[in-house]
């Protein structure tokens, strides 16, 4: 395994107790980047984008779930499904420079834009199904946004508590199942471009459990059914100012826009964006304010 922000990456030196700690999380048999055949559901050649439209908005979220997950001070924490890192840059400026940060994505380059953008944090490119680190490394493990996207939810969640220690705490988030006037629009004019069934297949090979992970009782069954106990499920709503055009960007770079874009190639999928862009003119002001129900879970290891 590697930790990106070591010598020769990070900016500062290397306290020791942090080298104690990253060589405690060795394992034999791991090493760099694994190579992996790109396809729309990746999400390297959308980093970019990703960080600047969403990053902003999953930054009001994740500052609520280590609340909800009471993050501390000194703990040793760990963000599964870090992407840019978000979640890992707020972590780390909660735990201080007596705890430790890190986040986890299977993205390269999610991870490559996390390390350019700075913080505390620590970060390694692994799978949530197969963490490279000990039983009973962290004291809080979070998820932001990501449990919607696994085939067997239930393995990664088995994983999560196997690195957390005894009574430590796991915190995730996921979107809730609200639609608005915006999206609806969205997905009008692209099922102009393509079967709306096929989209909706689309959507569900990129996000099985989308639908799930959207109802606050099912978020609870399934945090309680992997093992955690006085569990906590909030459902809130957030209010986020955007453009039209960032708006429309976050859509394009959605599990549906990047099916689209492969459909249709670059010449018809800039038609579709010229399309979207025209109708939101027609429709909504230049800025609006996207309302999005979100859904935050807490709970302990016994």
């Amino acid at each position: 395994m590697r930790i990106f922000g070591e010598p020769g990456e990070r900016r500062e030196p290397r306290r020791p107790e942090r080298a104690r700690f990253l060589q405690s999380l060795r394992r034999p048999g791991r090493s760099g980047p694994v190579e992996r055949e790109i396809d729309w559901r990746a999400y390297d050649p959308i980093a970019e984008a990703y960080a600047r439209v969403q990053g902003p908005r999953t930054a009001l979220v994740v500052a609520d779930l280590m609340a909800l997950a009471r993050v501390d001070s000194g703990h040793r924490l760990l963000d599964v499904g870090t992407g840019t890192g978000v979640g890992a840059r707020a972590a780390a400026a909660v735990v201080g420079r007596g705890g430790v940060a890190i986040g986890i994505d299977s993205a390269h380059g999610m991870l490559r834009v996390a390390i350019r953008d700075g913080g505390d944090a620590m970060y390694a490119q692994a799978e949530a199904i197969d963490l490279p680190f000990p039983n009973g490394t962290f004291d809080r493990v979070v998820a932001s946004f990501v449990l919607s996207h696994f085939t067997r939810y239930e393995t990664a969640l088995f994983d999560m508590l196997r690195v957390m220690k005894p009574a430590g705490r796991l915190g995730a988030a996921s979107w809730g199942s609200s639609a608005d006037e915006f999206g609806r629009t969205w997905d009008e004019v692209a099922y102009q471009f393509a079967g709306k069934e096929m989209l909706r297949d689309a959507y569900r090979r990129a996000m099985p459990w989308s639908e799930r992970f959207s109802d606050p009782g099912s978020v609870k069954e399934t945090l309680y059914d992997a093992g955690l106990r006085d569990l906590v499920v909030e459902k809130r709503e957030y209010r986020f100012d955007m453009s039209a055009d960032d708006y429309l960007v976050s859509r394009e770079i959605g599990a549906t826009g990047r099916f689209l874009h492969q459909m249709l190639g670059d010449g018809l999928w800039e038609a579709f964006r010229e399309r979207t862009r025209a109708v939101f003119a027609e429709r909504f002001p230049a800025r609006f304010y996207d309302f999005r129900d979100v859904l935050l879970a807490a709970g302990r290891k016994p």
